[in-house]
């Protein structure tokens, strides 16, 4: 796909990008480039191509889910600035 100078300058305008013509140009032919690399991916048979999450085949080392850590909210909430029902009290900031 190719994109002319119009494309370029109403994706500009719509992103409020301020662009000259120079940068319109640059721009244009880097966004054709990108396009053009898309239509070669999508043009690749992928038929039977399993997805993967990530490139290499590795598994993770788990280890089990132990909470290890004490309860320390009354210890922080001491020296909050308010607490109210085990709650952290915040000045508002949307009316």
């Amino acid at each position: 796909m190719s994109l002319n100078t119009q494309d370029v300058e109403k994706v500009a305008r719509l992103a409020r990008l301020a662009m000259d013509e120079k940068a319109v140009e640059t721009a244009r032919h880097q966004l054709s480039d990108i396009f053009g690399l898309i239509a070669e991916m999508q043009a690749v048979n992928t038929d039977g191509v399993e997805p993967m999450s990530h490139s290499q085949d590795l598994a993770q080392r788990l280890r089990e889910d132990v909470v290890t850590d004490t309860n320390q909210r009354e210890l922080f909430q001491a020296i909050a600035p308010q607490v109210e029902g085990g709650l952290y009290l915040v000045p508002q900031v949307i009316e």
